[in-house]
């Protein structure tokens, strides 16, 4: 187990004959027998390595100034001892339920709600869950038609780390939720019902770090390979950072760079016109531009290690072309086999 559960629970939020939305709540926490222990071990993993999630905090919305405050203060209430855990997870769920009435597009699910404990924080992970229908064969061999959780795809889901939230009041980033497949507007209702508002944008400072590191590069003596090599130790740096849930910190960095020889980053990172925090979430597809180079259009998807540019792969914009050393030995037959049959 790589979490100590406190507290979970489940409420259902769904349609009744007439399409109203109604909660049927559980009136006390779930046992933590080892089907609950897995599944939020499960879900506790699967999330933290969820890649591209937005953060946020309890704010106003917007130039409207509108707010709802009502999920932050029964949160207060239960972390201050003034509210049980069922009792603040039923306000939680009467919430969800109200603020999915004003949609037309949502069936409802199960809310689980559960506190618990990783590594040295303590979190709050919250999210609807949908029910799977699937087949199972019987002791007599009959096949019967049962429903799961679907913990593989989980869409809405949000995680508020609790002590990062009453340590420092500032932060703007202490919520973390998953952002929708679909788009932003699908998913608003999720964090609208928790009063959660956007406060970083993870994509944009992770590319404004990566612009960073390839002016320092550009700007430094090094040569090809340690460029190279410096642009690697970032993203292995941000990568392990990731992995561990924890945030990129400029100044330490800097001292991984500084112990590899690569010294100034962090004044170099300060004192130019990145507009770059101090510390923030990493994100791995943003950063994987640092190794690789990628694109898809016109129906060509082209990859390759950032290495080989100038080597292997020579570009040439002025004739918009690249030129490709040592065809990939799989896609060299597929083209032999077609210029064969042609």
């Amino acid at each position: 187990m790589s979490i100590n559960i406190e507290h979970a629970i489940i409420h259902e939020i769904s349609q009744d004959s007439q399409g109203q939305l109604r909660c049927r709540l559980r009136p006390q926490p779930l046992l933590n027998g080892q089907a609950v222990e897995m599944m939020l071990d499960e879900l506790h993993q699967t999330y933290t390595g969820k890649a591209g999630k937005g953060f946020g905090y309890f704010g106003i919305h917007g130039d409207d100034g509108e707010a709802n405050p009502a999920f932050a203060n029964a949160l207060t209430q239960y972390r201050g001892g003034d509210l049980g855990f069922v009792e603040f997870s039923g306000q939680a769920s009467k919430l969800l339920q109200e603020e999915l009435s004003k949609y037309d597009f949502s069936q409802g699910g199960f809310l689980l709600m559960s506190c618990y404990t990783s590594i040295t924080s303590d979190y709050l992970f919250v999210a609807l869950l949908s029910a799977k229908s699937s087949m199972t064969v019987l002791d007599d061999m009959e096949l019967s038609q049962n429903n799961h959780l679907d913990l593989n795809n989980i869409q809405l889901a949000a995680r508020i780390d609790l002590t990062e939230w009453q340590a420092d009041k500032d932060s703007r980033k202490y919520i973390s939720f998953i952002r929708g497949r679909a788009g932003r507007k699908v998913a608003d209702f999720f964090l609208d019902f928790m009063g959660c508002v956007e406060g970083v944008n993870t994509k944009a400072q992770n590319k404004t770090l990566m612009n960073a590191v390839e002016d320092f590069v550009a700007s430094s003596e090094l040569t090809k390979d340690e460029r190279q090599q410096c642009r690697n130790k970032v993203f292995e740096y941000c990568s392990e950072r990731f992995d561990e849930g924890a945030d990129i910190e400029i100044k330490d960095l800097a001292d991984e760079l500084a112990d590899q020889g690569m010294d100034s980053f962090y004044d170099f990172a300060r004192g130019g016109s990145y507009d770059l925090d101090e510390e923030f979430p990493a994100d791995k597809s943003t950063l994987r531009q640092l190794k690789k180079f990628s694109g898809t259009g016109g129906g060509v998807t082209l990859s390759f290690d950032g290495g080989h540019l100038g080597q292997r792969v020579i570009y040439d914009p002025i004739s918009d072309t690249i030129l490709i050393k040592g065809v990939p030995a799989n896609l060299k037959d597929q083209l032999d086999r077609r210029l064969k049959g042609e």
